[in-house]
């Protein structure tokens, strides 16, 4: 029972797959020479990040597959309704890397509030030159009594509201339910909880009220912010994107901070991975991360565990 973990697999995740006989391969392979070695390897079951393409000529190309798990949340770069036709399972973990996404949101948030984004550039080079002119340009604010506006109520972006809500924020959300409000449980430390209601609003709603705004959807088709969108923003706001690539139309973006329509944006996922605009790189307005939503020590341990308990379960060993 051979396993191929292309794009890696945590040691845990490793060790519980071991104990049940599995044989683990962690080799970096190339996408145009994945075919030759799933099948020269007789592999069995693929495990990939976004980084692998598992599409329809790889999976037709290799029959012996039983087993595609993708370790993380989206399923974009997998052909899914192909390796169903083919009696293939697909596995993900899409809880294992909430907390840490929402994490990052919400570090982006901090940075633009604080200029941090600004002063980590400006500070190697003028520091000592500058000092009180870039203390000066530096003036921030709190993040207590704004309004958070979350889009896309998942489990990533439950974990941004509890964030939220524990800054003292008002968080209001847009998600595709009926419902008037969603109910948040925040937990802590010595074993007590509250339950917090969070308001349901239209999009177009969240869009005129939200101070901070930020996105938590899979893949779209479409632009789920643009143009038209960024004319509803609350002057001064921000917009956060750790979810994909596409969601936000980066054009409208960039015209939104030059034109002072928003304040500043975070981004950790871009149109163009692994080379990103150079506009976006160069925006002053914008703190930057290279999709690392869920790169903690602690997701990925979640990931490589959850995903070795669902090969476990199913082989049934």
């Amino acid at each position: 029972m051979n396993i191929l973990a292309n794009d890696g697999i945590s040691e845990s995740g490793i060790k519980k797959l071991s104990q049940k006989g599995f044989n683990v391969d962690t080799t970096k392979v190339a996408q145009n020479q994945l075919i030759n070695y799933i099948n020269n390897k007789q592999i069995e079951v693929l495990l990939v990040r976004s980084a692998t393409q598992v599409n329809k000529a790889l999976i037709d190309a290799c029959p012996q597959l039983k087993i595609i798990g993708r370790a993380g949340v989206g399923l974009d770069n997998i052909d899914v309704a192909t390796a169903e036709k083919k009696g293939i399972k697909i596995i993900n973990t899409p809880t294992a890397s909430s907390r840490s996404v929402a994490e990052l949101a919400f570090a982006h948030m901090l940075s633009g509030s604080r200029f941090l984004h600004q002063t980590n550039r400006d500070m190697p080079l003028d520091g000592d030159m500058r000092f009180k002119e870039l203390k000066k340009l530096s003036t921030g604010n709190e993040l207590k009594g704004k309004t958070l506006g979350i889009i896309g109520l998942g489990s990533i972006g439950k974990e941004l509201a509890k964030l939220g809500i524990g800054f003292g924020m008002n968080v209001i959300a847009h998600t595709i339910t009926d419902k008037p409000n969603e109910k948040i449980r925040l937990d802590f430390f010595d074993g007590q909880y509250l339950e917090f209601n969070i308001p349901l609003q239209t999009k177009e709603n969240l869009l005129k009220q939200a101070d901070f705004i930020s996105v938590h959807v899979p893949a779209q088709k479409n632009y789920l912010i643009g143009e038209d969108e960024f004319n509803y923003i609350k002057p001064g706001a921000a917009i956060i994107n750790t979810a994909r690539g596409g969601v936000i139309d980066e054009v409208a973006l960039v015209n939104a901070l030059e034109n002072k329509k928003i304040k500043f944006a975070g981004l950790d996922v871009f149109e163009k991975e692994p080379q990103p605009e150079v506009q976006l790189l160069m925006q002053p307005e914008m703190s930057l991360s290279p999709h690392i939503g869920g790169a903690t020590h602690e997701a990925q341990e979640r990931i490589g565990e959850i995903l070795a308990e669902q090969i476990i379960d199913i082989y049934n060993v």
